[in-house]
């Protein structure tokens, strides 16, 4: 068992929660606590695996010369803004 100090403003917090009625003790908030963190890192790692692929794909395409100029996809970017301004119009 590991044994820990919470600091006052987490303390308040706790006895907070308890108050609202959404828990019965500190333990069903720690316990909260703990599978949000949970959550948060594993997406947190699905997120970083997804973009490490979406880099690999990217730079494969270069390596095919598959790129377009930045110039392009710039006049692209502004006549679409174009068209959608235009539509609200």
């Amino acid at each position: 068992m590991i044994n820990i100090s919470l600091k006052p403003e987490h303390e308040q917090f706790i006895q907070a929660q308890i108050a609202s009625g959404r828990f019965t003790n500190p333990d069903e908030v720690i316990d909260l606590a703990f599978k949000v963190l949970e959550k948060l890192d594993t997406e947190y790692i699905q997120w970083l695996e997804q973009t490490r692929q979406k880099v690999e794909v990217g730079l494969a395409q270069i390596e095919r010369g598959e790129v377009i100029d930045s110039e392009v996809v710039i006049d692209r970017l502004r006549e679409k803004l174009r068209k959608a301004r235009e539509a609200k119009e």
